[in-house]
C-alpha cells in the first residue's frame, strides 16, 4: 500500500515544509489542490458535502496547481504530487501537457495527474469553455494530454480540438499517469478506458464499496480487469494497520489521509507544527508497520 498525505485550503506558506516533512515522514505522494476561483453569485452545489454548500471556499487561498506543484517538488527529491483533482475541460489541452511535461521532467516523473470534471458551471464561463457535452470535451483534453506528453509526434482530430502534428520537448522519460476522479457511472468508465486509474473523493465505507464493485464490472466488461490500475481511496480505515490490509484486500493501492476537516468556513487556525505533527505521528503507527 501506498500512501498520499492531503492538505489543502491552508495557509500558502505551509506547503513546502508539509512537503518536507511528508517525504522525511515515508509518505508516497501528496495531492495537489485545484480551485480556478471563487463566483460573487451562484447557485451551484457542491457535490461532496452533505448539504451541497459551498460557502466554505470563500477566501480559501488555491496556489494554481502547477505552480504549486513545482515548488514543492524543487524542495523535495522522492515525493510524487498529484492534483487532487485538476479541472481538465475547462483548461486547453494543449497547454495542459505542456505544463504536466514540463514539471515531470524538471523533478523527475514525480507527477501523477489526477483530472475531474469541475461541478461548476461559473469555471466554465469564466474560461470561456461551453458547460454542454462537457464529458466528451473531457474525454477529448484526455487523449490530447496523453499523446503530447509521450514526447512523440502527436496529432488529433475532433469534436472540439484539432492538433496538427507536433511534438513537445522536454517530455518526461516515463509515461505520467492519468487518474480519473468522480463517482458517477461515466466517470468511473473513463477512468477505466481512458485512464491508469481512479481517484476516490470520499464517502462512507458503504458507498466506497458499492463504487469499487461498479468499478470492477465496468473494468470485466472492458476486457481490462487484469490490467495495471491504480485505486485512490479515502476511507476511515486507512487510519489503522488492520484497516490499511482489508482496503489492500478490495484492491486499493493508495490511501489518502488527512488530519483535520476541510470543509469549514474561515481560515484553517492549525498551526504549521500540529499539520506536521500529525503526519509523523500517522507514519509511525501505521506506513511504518505496512512497509
Amino acid at each position: 500500500m501506498r500512501f498520499t498525505y492531503a492538505e489543502a485550503m491552508t495557509d500558502p506558506s505551509y506547503y513546502l515544509p508539509l512537503a518536507k516533512a511528508a517525504e522525511d515522514a515515508g509518505y508516497h505522494s501528496i495531492t495537489v489542490p485545484d480551485s480556478l476561483m471563487y463566483p460573487e453569485v451562484s447557485d451551484s452545489t457542491y457535490p461532496y458535502t452533505e448539504d451541497g454548500d459551498r460557502a466554505f471556499l470563500e477566501d480559501k487561498a488555491f496556489i494554481e496547481t502547477f505552480v504549486l506543484t513545482a515548488a514543492m517538488g524543487a524542495v523535495t527529491s522522492r515525493l510524487r504530487f498529484t492534483p487532487f483533482v485538476l479541472k481538465l475541460p475547462i483548461r486547453p489541452p494543449v497547454l495542459v501537457a505542456k505544463q504536466a511535461s514540463s514539471i515531470a521532467a524538471l523533478i523527475g516523473n514525480r507527477l501523477s495527474l489526477g483530472v475531474g470534471l469541475s461541478p461548476w458551471p461559473e469555471d466554465f464561463a469564466a474560461m470561456g469553455v461551453p458547460w454542454a457535452r462537457r464529458g466528451k470535451r473531457m474525454d477529448e483534453c484526455i487523449d490530447i494530454v496523453r499523446g503530447l506528453t509521450s514526447g512523440e509526434y502527436f496529432s488529433y482530430k475532433g469534436e472540439f480540438y484539432d492538433v496538427e502534428s507536433m511534438k513537445m520537448c522536454p517530455a518526461p522519460t516515463e509515461p505520467i499517469p492519468i487518474l480519473v476522479g468522480g463517482h458517477s457511472d461515466a466517470a468511473l468508465r473513463r477512468a477505466v478506458i481512458r485512464g491508469d486509474g481512479w481517484m476516490h473523493a470520499g464517502g462512507d465505507g458503504e458507498e466506497l464499496d458499492a463504487l469499487l464493485t461498479r468499478l470492477q464490472g465496468i473494468r470485466e466488461a472492458e476486457g481490462k480487469a487484469n490490467d495495471p490500475f491504480e485505486i485512490h481511496a479515502i476511507s476511515f480505515d486507512a487510519y489503522t494497520v488492520d484497516g490499511v490490509r482489508r482496503l489492500e484486500d478490495k484492491g486499493i493501492t493508495d490511501v489518502i489521509v488527512g488530519f483535520r476537516l476541510p470543509y469549514i468556513k474561515g481560515p484553517d487556525t492549525e498551526p504549521l507544527e500540529t499539520k506536521i505533527r500529525n503526519l509523523e505521528s500517522f507514519a509511525e503507527s501505521v506506513i511504518t508497520r505496512c512497509n
